[in-house]
């Protein structure tokens, strides 16, 4: 009787229809039965691909943007009024959003409005970060 060949394709499709739990407990005989984990080879490769990333990160510029209120300041109540214009809040939750702080404005956020959004709230006094 002829041996039967067994493929990587094989391999990787009897994977795929297996339960996260088949799959897990996979993995922890294979580590078992070899001495090895799997965490190992993930970390090298990090480790690796760590300065490509690096590049990658500098190369790649964040797009959005979270304008973050720290503190209110002295003029809370400019500051309710430009956080009402800059989100459309009503009176109501703008005092509870400017109150709250530290709490976010305004997520996912281009560049430009972020920093003008920004400029608006410190010229009223308070103090506000980007992330």
């Amino acid at each position: 009787m002829a041996a039967q060949t067994v493929t990587k394709e094989d391999v990787v499709s009897f994977i795929e229809s297996m339960s996260v739990l088949e799959l897990s407990q996979l993995v922890k005989e294979l580590e078992s039965k070899f001495g090895v984990t799997a965490a190992a080879p993930v970390g090298v490769a990090l480790a690796a691909a760590g300065g490509a990333a690096a590049a990658d990160a500098a190369a790649e510029e964040k797009t959005e943007f979270t304008v973050f209120l720290e503190e209110t300041g002295a003029d809370k109540i400019k500051v309710i009024k430009e956080v009402r214009a800059a989100t459309g809040l009503g009176l109501k939750e703008a005092k509870e959003l400017v109150e709250g702080a530290p709490k976010p404005v305004k997520q996912g956020v281009s560049k430009k409005d972020a920093e003008q959004l920004k400029v608006k709230l410190e010229e009223v006094g308070a103090k506000v970060s980007l992330k």
